[in-house]
């Protein structure tokens, strides 16, 4: 059975500056050609899925702070799918889920869920599906990450990083 996602608003985020002033003027280009935005989620965004087979959906929160980019879409796509477009919802999910390799659960301070990498690949692919409809490039995004999102999940698990409260 395929992930479905519930909430009642969208995230409320903010952009954080891309430092290109204090990186002088090749510094700059570098950063404005080669770095993706990054956005901070200002206020705990709630959301619900129903997945693996429940009919009782599970409540999670992504925290205030939680610093992330966006879907992983290389710059020269871009043009065509924006990081913070049709993925935002999904890659939000999947990024907090590939960072710290854990959900929380809504409701109760400092419960998580362990979760895999298959398992957040496939949650991404599912609630972009849920979200947008576009099935197809769901799917192409979802191969992507099965075949290059190993190198971002083995970075976390490396730095072993942790969400404080």
């Amino acid at each position: 059975m395929p992930i479905k996602i519930e909430y009642q608003d969208m995230p409320h985020m903010k952009p954080l500056p891309l430092r290109t002033k204090e990186a002088g003027f090749f510094g700059g280009i570098k950063l404005w050609i080669l770095t993706t935005r990054k956005w901070e989620i200002v206020k705990d965004w709630k959301f619900t899925l129903t997945h693996d087979g429940n009919t009782h959906p599970t409540y999670y929160v992504i925290p205030k702070g939680f610093i992330f980019d966006g879907a992983s879409v290389p710059k020269y796509f871009r043009s065509w799918l924006s990081p913070m477009g049709i993925l935002l919802i999904g890659g939000l999910v999947h990024d907090y889920g590939y960072k710290f390799e854990v959900l929380r659960l809504g409701g109760k301070k400092g419960a998580t869920e362990k979760k895999t990498q298959k398992w957040m690949d496939k949650t991404f692919r599912d609630i972009n599906c849920d979200v947008n409809g576009f099935v197809i490039l769901n799917y192409i995004a979802y191969y992507a990450l099965r075949l290059g999102g190993w190198l971002a999940w083995n970075g976390h698990r490396k730095r072993n990083i942790k969400w404080d409260d």
